[in-house]
């Protein structure tokens, strides 16, 4: 089953949406919108079972997918914030609170770089996680 890419991106009202880019090459498409990341994932989720539903009482052929969802930095910050604190990300990473707060308020846009930088340091975390065993 192919997996296709969805993004998850917090808007300047502060709403979340969640929508697949052009480049997977279907036939159809589908978005959501929501007061929280998981709302929109979740009308996403909903408009895919319609958009199913549709081709299928049309007649159609529609191809079954998989989702991968990526989120934009400022979309995971928030979204992440109830479980990892600026300092504890800061700590991680080694972006100061601050720089990471002003990408949330949309002062500064996180540059590739930096977003490299954060996304591998969260990688070798959730690794090291993976690993861990209790006693």
């Amino acid at each position: 089953m192919k997996t296709v890419r969805v993004f998850i991106e917090r808007g300047k009202d502060g709403t979340f949406g969640a929508y697949m880019p052009d480049d997977n090459h279907l036939g159809w498409g589908v978005h959501g919108d929501g007061p929280t990341a998981n709302d929109a994932i979740a009308e996403f989720k909903a408009e895919y079972e319609d958009m199913k539903a549709f081709f299928i009482e049309e007649g159609k052929p529609f191809e079954d997918v998989n989702f991968a969802f990526s989120y934009d930095l400022p979309s995971f910050l928030v979204y992440y914030a109830d479980l990892i604190s600026y300092k504890g990300l800061a700590k991680l990473t080694g972006v100061s609170a601050a720089q990471l707060s002003q990408y949330i308020s949309g002062y500064r846009t996180p540059s590739p770089k930096t977003t490299e930088k954060i996304q591998t340091a969260l990688h070798a975390f959730g690794k090291e996680l993976s690993q861990l065993q209790l006693v």
